[in-house]
């Protein structure tokens, strides 16, 4: 009895803790486009100039920059994907909040410069004025992405850390190499849109024309690097094939039925529950008010921006949270009707009833990474709206299984006794 007490108390600050969370004025839910209204454009990449077996390189460049770009302007949550079908490559951008269509578009729709710069000696500056290059501190080595054939995530053969591997042109190979002789020791800055982006130490002269950026780099550092200089490297220009501006008046009403429909819900699953089984029902409702503050706290801190299929997808989720107590309340009925005390009756509801449990949710766990399709596969959805839909529905089974048996489990073993 000691450790599900001990397991009880847990769970009742782990549910205090999260009212903070969720009462918590700096963690907001995020809201979609289709919620707060904002702006969706759609971009098609000319790729009539990049070869075959660049295109999906310079697809992914592109969109890194235009979500760099979109992250500069300061917007809530934006969401930037691309998407290929045939010989159409396109970039789509949704940006919540925004109303200004002009300024967004004319930000997200420029084409990427790359450009090589060396610092300056200015008179007076402190040497902390020269720790981060800028326009002001550094002048261009006419040096930029056309001189740049490519660059990819590499492994050092020394330390095994990755590095950034990069490629120059004939043309680019001549300037690099006059350009590492002159600055063996100085720092070189690599600027993209104006903005810097690496400035690595030349060690010694590359006149081969390629060379490695190390900086004790992740995987994730070096991949996000390598994608910057493609998009210089490989500038791929940008036309905007569809705009469209959504009103922040129907979000609002999406939100009000939303929240009004999953209230009554809620509503019906827990008058249900109390109906069927008493105070067993009341323990299982319990666990379902946890199950709520856990998803909602989720949602906030990940962040999870929420859709309308999100939401969708999260009162779905409700109906599923109690689905394994009605299967662990049958079992327990069966096993009393075949005269067990009720105590053992329910241990072993519990145990019977997991195999059924564990199979019905990880096969809903699975459609949801189908839905969600995170390798961005071509021949699975790649929607926002649909994963927005398979996420919350993922977050909200996994929830669901741990309040459906840990926490419904504890509280009846604290707070649930039948007369014998």
């Amino acid at each position: 009895m000691r450790r599900p007490l001990i397991l009880f108390y847990l769970l009742i600050a782990l549910m205090s803790f999260l009212i903070f969370v969720n009462l918590t004025p700096k963690l907001k839910t995020h809201l979609g486009l289709d919620l707060s209204g904002g702006i969706q454009v759609t971009l098609e990449a000319d790729m009539k100039d990049i070869v075959s077996s660049d295109r999906s390189s310079a697809l992914e460049s592109a969109k890194e920059v235009i979500e760099r770009r979109v992250n500069l302007f300061g917007v809530s949550e934006p969401v930037v994907v691309s998407a290929r079908s045939e010989d159409h490559y396109r970039i789509i951008v949704e940006l919540p909040g925004v109303s200004d269509v002009d300024r967004a578009t004319s930000l997200i729709g420029q084409t990427a410069k790359l450009e090589f710069r060396e610092f300056i000696i200015i008179q007076d500056a402190t040497e902390s004025a020269l720790l981060i290059p800028t326009l002001g501190n550094t002048k261009s080595v006419d040096l930029n992405g056309g001189d740049l054939r490519r660059s990819r995530v590499d492994f050092s053969p020394e330390t095994g850390e990755p590095v950034v591997a990069i490629e120059f042109t004939p043309e680019g190979t001549k300037k690099f190499a006059d350009i590492t002789t002159r600055l063996v020791g100085e720092r070189l800055a690599i600027f993209l849109d104006d903005v810097p982006i690496t400035w690595p130490t030349v060690q010694t002269p590359i006149t081969e024309g390629s060379g490695v950026i190390t900086g004790n780099f992740t995987r994730d550092q070096a991949r996000t690097l390598s994608l910057h200089l493609n998009a210089g490297a490989l500038p791929v220009p940008v036309s905007i094939v569809e705009k469209r501006t959504i009103g922040a008046t129907l979000g609002k009403e999406s939100v009000e039925k939303s929240i009004w429909a999953g209230g009554v819900g809620l509503i019906l699953v827990a008058g249900f529950m109390i109906a069927q089984y008493g105070w067993l029902g009341v323990l299982a409702d319990s666990a379902l008010i946890m199950y709520g503050l856990i998803s909602l706290a989720l949602f906030r801190v990940i962040p999870i921006t929420l859709t309308m299929p999100g939401i969708a997808g999260f009162i779905l989720s409700i109906g599923m949270a109690v689905d394994s107590n009605i299967l662990i309340f049958e079992r327990y009925r069966e096993e009393k009707r075949k005269g067990k005390p009720w105590h053992i009756a329910i241990e072993v509801a519990f145990g019977k009833a997991w195999d059924s449990i564990r199979d019905a949710n990880f096969t809903t766990l699975i459609t949801c990474l189908i839905l969600f399709n995170p390798g961005s596969w071509q021949f699975l959805p790649t929607s926002g709206l649909v994963r927005g839909f398979a996420v919350t529905l993922f977050i909200g089974v996994l929830v669901s299984l741990f309040t459906g048996i840990v926490v419904t489990r504890t509280f009846i073993r604290v707070l649930y006794r039948e007369k014998t």
